[in-house]
């Protein structure tokens, strides 16, 4: 890219001191993507990917279900108490506006991917392109409240968070024996065609404004509850989705590498989230688990069949599981998770984490 283009950043990396004093007390925070993230937004579509019923947010300050697939907080959460913020509220909330738009918005939606046809079994749900609209059209709306030049601004010095990728295996690829994408390519082959199409996705976040995208890689799909129950041998993890795991992760840093280098600026931060949750998958006890195999909600062998319901076994203490229901990790898990994203060395975060992210852009 062209030094016009490097000019223009270095700009908008230093034209950040005129901000109100509302809007320096804490970043505006932005969250793209899957159920990982999700905080609410499938409560208000017709969809049968949701988490508003109990048993989801039995310890959440509420003890109420939110919509995020979790006993508590999760990974948003998480990162807006490190950025010292309140939770960013779902893009389709109605409380979603005013000051409130000051906060940012989280955009992610359960089942969606990196490709329109992952997840077409949940019928209506916010599929990427939909999250970038609305985006968009957040954007507006935050201009008539502060104006175009402070909008910009806040949108420049946000923190966007962006995690897709494992439905694009689960619910699309593996969904079925020989489904269409697994017969149209091979997986090394569907790997490279999910990177290229996820490369257009970023490409676009950084054409709206993102200026700084923490970009998580999956996490170890085959050792999630319900893939062990489905797909492990005698209680291991599910070979082939952890093949896939393993091929996709390395080539999503590659793509980060490759289009920080073409910016010339460190804009998208590769997230190692395979890694992390290997740690304590492979060796719970030492993260205080005493099970990574079975999930605190579920039915089935190792809880890992079907969806967590009032009828599902619970666990009495959420902590001691490293997964709360069939595919998602619990609140402890995820704060495991987000003090890495926060504090992790180069093994889990490229080219730096979070912590480093905010005394640098605290600077300017």
């Amino acid at each position: 890219m062209g030094h016009s283009l490097v000019l223009v950043l270095v700009t908008i990396f230093l034209g950040t001191t005129s901000v109100a004093p509302q809007a320096q007390a804490a970043r505006t925070f932005f969250i793209f993507g899957d159920s990982l993230v999700d905080n609410g937004n499938n409560n208000f579509l017709a969809t049968t990917a949701r988490a508003d019923n109990y048993p989801y947010g039995i310890d959440f300050p509420t003890h109420r279900p939110t919509g995020r697939f979790s006993n508590g907080f999760n990974i948003p959460d998480l990162i807006s108490q490190q950025l010292g913020a309140e939770s960013t509220l779902p893009a389709l909330s109605p409380e979603l506006r005013g000051e409130k738009l000051l906060v940012g918005a989280n955009f992610a939606s359960a089942g969606v991917g990196i490709l329109n046809d992952t997840g077409v079994q949940f019928v209506n749900i916010l599929r990427i392109g939909r999250q970038l609209e609305l985006f968009q059209e957040y954007q507006q709306r935050l201009a008539s409240l502060v104006g175009v030049p402070q909008a910009r601004r806040l949108i420049s010095q946000s923190l966007t968070l962006i995690t897709l990728g494992g439905n694009d295996f689960v619910n699309n690829y593996y969904l079925v024996p020989f489904s269409a994408r697994s017969r149209q390519f091979a997986l090394p082959d569907y790997v490279r065609f999910l990177i290229s199409e996820y490369s257009k996705i970023l490409v676009r976040l950084y054409e709206l404004g993102a200026r700084r995208v923490l970009v998580t890689g999956t996490g170890p799909l085959g050792c999630v509850p319900a893939e062990i129950a489905m797909r492990g041998n005698n209680g291991g993890c599910s070979i082939e989705l952890q093949r896939a795991a393993a091929l996709f992760n390395p080539q999503l840093v590659q793509l980060i590498r490759a289009l920080n280098s073409e910016i010339g600026a460190d804009v998208f931060i590769a997230a190692n989230a395979l890694d992390r949750n290997l740690d304590f998958v492979s060796n719970p006890q030492q993260y205080g688990f005493v099970t990574s195999k079975i999930a605190c909600c579920g039915q089935g062998p190792f809880n890992g069949l079907g969806l967590c319901t009032p009828a599902s076994n619970l666990c009495p203490n959420r902590d001691t599981y490293a997964f709360w229901d069939a595919f998602h990790p619990s609140e402890r898990a995820n704060r495991i998770i987000v003090s890495t994203i926060a504090n992790g060395d180069t093994k889990y975060m490229y080219p730096m984490n979070l912590s480093t992210i905010m005394a640098l852009d605290s600077r300017v």
